[in-house]
């Protein structure tokens, strides 16, 4: 009889990953009802030779090759058949009752697709995790933000955002998906490859109607930046190429020419800011993304078609924050989620 959930790990080259956070997965994981499987994205190191020597019971899918983390569960799902989804990174650590409490929630809310834990820090577990911290939202320009955490700022957890919330998008790091619900949205784009498919992915399907939550009563600890750290340049290209790429996919029509001459300046001025902190390979990925996003989007127009034909009539869902994070940050000083009012 097969298992009712997967959690589904994507490898690359991470085997000191693995051999850290995988005993967690499995000490913390009903296996009764729940498989575990690794999926290695083409790897060069022993990975897949670690799990099979080390975790037997636990399923190997290999690639040929590195096809990003959009590519890599594209095709890893598409083998699967399993009603709940865990998409999880392999440098998180997870708790006791992390996965039960969240599939429960899911058997009791079918018009629920997606949802979060709260993600706490790994090095310091009284803080917020940057990315996805108690659940994600946007400014109507496309910069994410979440409870817990604003731009660089983040929030020490004293419980401030432990309320179950309908967020706007949630975290690739451990995100609860029903399988059904991932295809019909359309999948990851893999031509994102990697950083922000699953906010592309959460926006269409909450215009299609369906939910995205965060579960704060699940807890993990993620370590982030496992495969490209936080100041790295390409991470740089990959984050403001896809974020561009996003908002065209799927900005209501009477937004677009208004958030797009926005993006451009601010944009080519976050650029000249690397520049100014001595970091000039991190201005050239901004301009490298700009250029790449308008190489692009002319590829794109199948996509506006086909998901954009609610979007062009109506209006941004729930979770939008109608203003300009920059402007609330930067020069009005608020720095935490509770001064943002939806």
């Amino acid at each position: 009889m097969e298992k009712k959930t997967a959690v589904v790990i994507l490898n690359w080259n991470g085997r000191q990953l693995l051999e850290k956070f995988l005993p967690f997965v499995v000490e913390n994981t009903p296996m009764e009802t729940v498989e575990i499987i690794v999926v290695d994205n083409g790897s060069t190191d022993d990975s897949v030779d670690f799990i099979e020597t080390r975790h037997p019971s636990i399923l190997t899918i290999r690639f040929d090759k590195n096809y990003g983390f959009a590519g890599g569960y594209n095709r890893a799902l598409s083998q699967l058949s399993h009603e709940y989804i865990v998409l999880l990174n392999s440098d998180v650590e997870v708790t006791r009752g992390w996965l039960t409490t969240v599939t429960d929630y899911l058997d009791s809310n079918p018009d629920v697709a997606v949802v979060q834990p709260k993600i706490l820090s790994y090095h310091d577990k009284t803080s917020f995790e940057y990315a996805g911290a108690s659940g994600g939202y946007l400014d109507m320009y496309g910069y994410p933000f979440c409870r817990g955490r604003i731009f660089s700022s983040v929030e020490t957890d004293k419980g401030q955002y432990d309320t179950p919330a309908e967020v706007f998008w949630a975290s690739g790091a451990c995100l609860f998906i029903r399988r059904r619900d991932y295809f019909d949205g359309g999948c990851f784009d893999e031509r994102f490859f990697s950083h922000q498919e699953e906010i592309d992915l959460c926006w269409r399907l909450r215009r299609s109607g369906r939910k995205v939550v965060c579960l704060p009563q699940s807890i993990v600890y993620h370590v982030g930046g496992g495969t490209l750290g936080m100041g790295h340049s390409h991470k740089t290209f990959l984050n403001f190429r896809n974020n561009l790429l996003m908002l065209h996919k799927n900005l209501p029509r009477r937004y677009y020419c208004r958030v797009f001459v926005y993006r451009f300046f601010s944009d080519c001025a976050a650029a000249f800011g690397f520049l100014l902190m001595g970091r000039p390979s991190n201005a050239w990925s901004v301009l490298r993304a700009i250029w790449s996003f308008y190489r692009i989007r002319g590829g794109c127009g199948f996509l506006r078609g086909a998901y954009r034909c609610e979007a062009d009539g109506g209006d941004f869902p729930d979770g939008v924050f109608r203003g300009s994070l920059l402007s609330a940050y930067y020069l009005r000083g608020r720095r935490k989620f509770s001064c943002y009012r939806f």
